[in-house]
């Protein structure tokens, strides 16, 4: 694992000067603490910071080709690179190393742009062809690693694996973009086709980008996606043992590595199926790892427990106090951007405890959007169940009628906030479900924001990516449009960037089997019943673990790093929440009603109504944008 960074001038081949590109690197070096370099040509520079895996003393990188015609830097681990290796020997390849980085070079010279189909890995690239006078810049399929990317005013074309990198470079302009605040506020992350630095994009997972000498920067190119519209045919117990042997090969090509090796284990179904399979393939006991909390209702160690009782594997745990904020600014300065999903915290601390014993460990992301294991999934198909009996026209004017009528009680669980739920059966599915994953309600953002930012946002609304994407999936079915939306926007806005952050701030390399390609594709064909049934997400997924894992740990309650933010709003950071009413920052943008964030910060601390993820959101965004725009 690594951090990448890069110049390239596409119309004229300027001189690149080392020193810049090595500015670029620097700021990138807890991506990669074991090595640094940096390559310049006529109109071109690479630059890379290594983390040592694979080929620890001949993975060097920027890596060229035998005739320097080709050179690549590259961030991440294509598992199956032995295989793409020996069908380039069979064409006349002859490898100097040993890593995987050079399959890259001798890829890109028999197949092109191609190569990228070959490939089963996570992955961030960037090569350059002095033959073909063009940068090609690459990423994988779910977007496991970022790159991120903007057109400077002296016409280069800067890339970098994180924001930090960009902003390395002093003709980038640190403007504000209002719509990435609008988007943060509806979903707690910024999406990946946004960036709150006006001008960066940040390359969209499974997209490359071919930019070529003497032409403009093209849109990126889709060079993959995932299809929902075809259903595999066999019975329940078949697609069960396709499906364990899939999860089987996920994670024994996740364990090729030079350095000490391991895992989370959360004690859910997810990291507690990792384990259980890496057992298996493993000779030596598995290390694994657990952060708890001293509070029951947060706690899993218990179960985390019992999985690594039962695997043998080396387990550590640690005690994290529920009123551990001391990392905020530690986030911030990793995130770049502002992040406002608080279980960062666990995870930052749980990459902090693994990375003292090793510099690989796996994790159980992905299963959920998958296999359909949120609970968002279960209520859409229930609301989908009710549009689906009654007519529209009836659908808008009974429960918009009731639900306009019905108080708000956004405080409440899912289930018992009557309000959201009839609203959103009056309406479309798509714009239900848009609404659904979000954090910050419109209403709540319009009141949030002054006349002058609700001016400048036009029609601009953050819920729209996730209608239209839904609308446009290939698919079958609501549950099938819900998960192919979150495999395109929450998994690599919130999930993947949440885990690359917090590992990479560690210098940890944290890999993700049941994100395997393969896997995803298969989940993908299963009948929607398959994955969701009975109001029991990831159900054959359960089913093809019985074997493996109890039935305490596999049919127990979901419930993940929660965090209790609200309480500290109430207790140890409401002097912060008032804060945010007089902040500087914030005022300075003039997109903001001061005195309505006054007023959700006093209705909060005082229990008069629940506001703390909304003041989670204001603090990151603040914190963020005092550290970017200054």
């Amino acid at each position: 694992m690594c951090g990448i960074a890069g110049l390239f001038y596409p119309a004229t081949p300027k001189p690149v000067d080392p020193a810049r590109i090595r500015a670029m690197t620097d700021v990138l070096a807890h991506r990669g603490p074991d090595g640094s370099g940096v390559w310049t040509a006529p109109g071109v520079g690479l630059g890379h910071r290594r983390l040592a895996i694979i080929d620890l003393g001949g993975g060097a990188q920027p890596m060229l080709s035998a005739d320097e015609s080709i050179a690549v830097t590259y961030n991440g681990e294509i598992y199956n690179f032995q295989e793409v290796r020996r069908a380039l020997e069979a064409k006349g390849a002859v490898f100097r190393t040993d890593s995987d980085t050079e399959v890259l070079i001798h890829g890109w010279a028999a197949w092109g742009p191609a190569l990228l189909d070959r490939l089963n890995g996570m992955f961030a690239f960037a090569l350059h062809d002095a033959r073909r006078q063009s940068l090609f810049l690459a990423r994988d399929r779910l977007g496991v690693k970022p790159l991120h990317y903007v057109e400077l005013s002296d016409g280069g074309l800067a890339f970098a694996s994180e924001l930090k990198g960009l902003l390395a470079h002093p003709l980038l302009r640190r403007v504000s973009d209002l719509r990435a605040v609008e988007d943060f506020m509806a979903f707690g992350y910024v999406p990946d086709d946004a960036c709150l630095v006006a001008g960066v994009k940040k390359l969209p997972a499974g997209h490359s980008l071919l930019v070529e000498r003497g032409k403009p920067v093209p849109q990126p190119s889709k060079w993959w996606d995932i299809d929902f519209s075809n259903r595999a045919r066999g019975s329940a117990r078949t697609l069960e043992a396709e499906l364990i042997e899939r999860m089987r090969e996920a994670v024994r090509a996740r364990l090729v590595a030079d350095v000490p090796l391991g895992a989370f284990l959360s004690g859910g179904v997810d990291s507690s199926a990792v384990v259980a399979l890496m057992a298996e393939a493993s000779k030596r006991a598995v290390k694994t790892c657990t952060i708890g909390f001293d509070e029951a209702s947060h706690d899993e160690r218990a179960y985390a427990d019992a999985v690594a009782q039962r695997f043998a594997t080396e387990h550590r745990t640690r005690v994290v106090a529920p009123d551990d904020f001391s990392l905020v600014d530690t986030l911030v300065a990793a995130f770049d951007e502002p992040f406002a999903d608080a279980s960062a915290l666990a995870t930052y601390r749980v990459c902090q405890l693994a990375r003292e014993t090793v510099t690989v460990a796996l994790s159980g992301d992905g299963a959920d959007e998958a296999f359909a294991g949120y609970r968002r999934y279960r209520f859409q198909a229930a609301e989908e169940r009710v549009r689906g009996v009654l007519p529209p026209d009836l659908r808008r004017s009974l429960f918009g009628t009731l639900g306009g009528w019905y108080p708000k009680a956004d405080w409440a669980p899912r289930p018992l906030r009557a309000k959201t739920t009839l609203l959103a059966l009056a309406g479309d599915g798509a714009e239900a479900y848009a609404t659904a994953v979000g954090i910050t309600t419109p209403g709540a953002r319009a009141r949030l924001f002054s006349d002058q930012a609700r001016r400048m946002l036009g029609s601009h609304r953050a819920e729209q990516r996730y209608v239209d994407t839904m609308r446009a999936a290939p698919a079958r079915d609501p549950i099938d449009r819900a998960q192919y939306a979150d495999l395109k926007h929450w998994l690599p806005g919130d999930i993947l960037t949440k885990t690359d952050r917090t590992s990479m701030a560690v210098s940890l390399e944290a890999r993700e089997p049941l994100l395997d390609y393969r896997l995803i594709e298969f989940a993908a064909t299963l009948p929607a019943s398959m994955r969701l049934r009975h109001g029991e997400g990831k159900w054959l997924m359960k089913k093809a673990l019985e074997p493996y894992l109890p039935r305490e740990v596999l049919y127990r309650p979901k419930m993940g790093f929660v965090t209790p933010i609200s309480g500290w709003f109430r207790h140890a950071l409401a002097e912060e929440a008032a804060a945010l009413a007089r902040s500087r920052t914030l005022a300075a943008t003039g997109w903001f009603d001061m005195a309505a964030i006054a007023t959700i910060a006093d209705d909060h601390r005082f229990g008069r109504a629940e506001h703390g993820r909304t003041l989670w959101q204001l603090m990151m965004l603040e914190r963020s944008m005092a550290r970017l725009f200054g």
